[in-house]
């Protein structure tokens, strides 16, 4: 499924209408119609409920009337209060006004004292609230009328169904400015937004709902590049195993990482990136530390590597080492608590200039590259970066506020720029392509954010890059799925440990669904 920026949602709606003969007003019944629905599921039943509709005067204020309709034929006691501005008023909400109007639902403009006192009186005792105030076409700050009525329907303890996106969220961002609506439920309206997924917004929309109210399908696939990582996406990402499969063929991963007061990192690596389906892992280490790693690893081979320091890599030696290792290997991740020495870091962007493999950089590896992004053009092949949003500030030279300014669009403009595959890691995972092509992961869950959490996602990713071209996006899915199995039973007691070994049952999950 899409994900659709604001401007091209308004594009989509436009060319239904226009190019497809498909009347506003058919929409707009469409869209009021699955917001009665999701309202009766969370009400369980709508006679004689007492429902506030807050309408906006754009077509997201239409949407609430045509809800309001609906409701109101279903049994339901129905108030409206109109705010905005009474000139801006779209035709189809004046129509919706009409109908309404005719039927003797009451309508208010949200105007005077008397009529704040009647709005406040019939939030107490409604037992659901309606947004469809602002919509889409929001950004910036709420006017002081907009900030008092959102802050109002916000202390009262109802459920709120917004339409489209939670009033003062913006759909390209996520941004929040100064209050948006807490919904309990938001029905996205033809494909879901990029607000609905990034925080702060992803917070308010609460359960979202995501209807095409009608639009052709061939509106809602063209030429938009951002794509939800779902399930119906995910059965193409990894390829059933031949039946004459071994060891060899199905990936031989160096993982390089670790050291001293670092070793677990490495461990959840390398061992993710077998619980993936990696034939074989060897682990390049600090030659102090191979014996920890003999100790703790069984299916894992390690590689002991000269030092510079005790549990530090580094040296021509260990460059020459980890080339000749390169060679044997299908692909390569760096960086699992590599650590950040010198000779280190040096040894990391030695190897990235030098390897003509497919290659992964994580953590450590990524902070080589602080604030010198554009080296990293000089790789032979495409490389996948793992980044949380504080790597990825340092290494684009930009705090993670301004980062966060533009989400999305700053992944995708850094992946176009560095000519890399970024795996952008926060509240969901975003993965850009060189090309433009951006994929949202709202999979996963708070409970995720846990040490060691990161290095089992670079791991399963590098475990997948000899199975599937699209390793990247396999490895995001299959790591939210098994963040998710775990989460299921541990809660927020989960460890990073119990996301990789829910690796195998996330595959499983998989493979059920691609024989669905």
């Amino acid at each position: 499924m899409k994900v659709a920026l604001a401007k091209q949602m308004h594009e989509i709606d436009n060319a239904a209408i226009n190019d497809f003969g498909l009347p506003e007003l058919a929409l707009m019944e469409s869209a009021g119609h699955r917001v009665a629905q999701a309202t009766k599921k969370i009400l369980s039943t709508i006679d004689k409920k007492s429902i506030c509709v807050l309408a906006g005067s754009g077509n997201n204020g239409g949407d609430a009337l045509a809800a309001a309709r609906y409701l109101s034929n279903l049994g339901a006691r129905v108030k409206i209060f109109l705010v905005g501005n009474k000139a801006h008023r779209t035709d189809s909400l004046n129509a919706q006004m009409k109908i309404l109007r005719g039927m003797g639902v009451e309508i208010q403009q949200l105007e005077s004292d008397r009529a704040w006192e009647r709005l406040q009186v019939t939030l107490r005792f409604s037992d659901a609230i309606i947004d469809g105030t602002l919509g889409t076409g929001f950004f910036g700050e709420l006017r002081p009328s907009a900030l008092r009525l959102i802050r109002l329907v916000n202390s009262l303890s109802k459920p709120i169904i917004s339409i489209d996106i939670p009033s003062g969220v913006e759909a390209d961002t996520g941004i929040v400015g100064n209050a948006a609506i807490n919904a309990t439920c938001t029905v996205a309206l033809g494909l879901p937004k990029i607000g609905h997924f990034i925080c702060p917004g992803a917070t308010h929309v609460g359960k979202l709902i995501i209807d095409d109210i009608g639009i052709p399908q061939k509106l809602l696939n063209e030429d938009i590049h951002q794509t939800l990582l779902d399930d119906e996406i995910a059965k193409t990402f990894l390829p059933a195993r031949a039946k004459d499969a071994y060891k060899g063929s199905v990936g031989k991963i160096l993982v390089v990482a670790g050291s001293r007061g670092m070793t677990g990192a490495a461990c959840l690596a390398s061992m993710s990136a077998l619980k993936a389906g990696a034939g074989v892992v060897t682990l390049a280490v600090p030659d102090s530390l191979n014996e920890v790693y003999e100790t703790k690893l069984t299916e894992v081979i390690t590689a002991p590597l000269p030092e510079v320091k005790t549990g530090i890599i580094g040296g021509d030696k260990a460059v020459t080492n980890l080339l000749d290792l390169a060679e044997k290997s299908d692909a390569i991740l760096l960086g699992p608590g590599l650590g950040r020495a010198k000779e280190t870091l040096e040894l990391v962007k030695k190897i990235v200039a030098a390897v003509d493999k497919p290659l992964l950089l994580d953590a450590d590896a990524i902070f080589a590259y602080d604030g010198k992004a554009e080296e990293l053009k000089t790789c032979k092949q495409i490389p996948i970066l793992t980044p949380h949003l504080g790597e990825l500030g340092l290494l684009l030279g930009m705090t993670v506020s301004d980062l966060r300014k533009s989400l999305l669009e700053n992944v995708r403009k850094a992946a176009q720029e560095i000519r890399a595959i970024i795996v952008a890691k926060s509240e969901c995972t975003i993965v850009a392509y060189p090309n433009g092509e951006v994929f949202i992961s709202a999979l996963g869950n708070s409970a995720m954010a846990t040490a060691g959490s990161g290095d089992v996602l670079a791991g399963a990713i590098a475990g997948l890059m000899k199975q599937t071209p699209f390793a990247p996006l396999a490895g995001v899915y299959l790591h939210g799925t098994a963040g998710n199995i775990s989460a299921s039973t541990k809660c927020e007691g989960l460890t990073a440990s119990d996301i990789m070994e829910n690796l195998p049952n996330a595959i499983c999950k998989l493979r059920i669904l691609q024989r669905s």
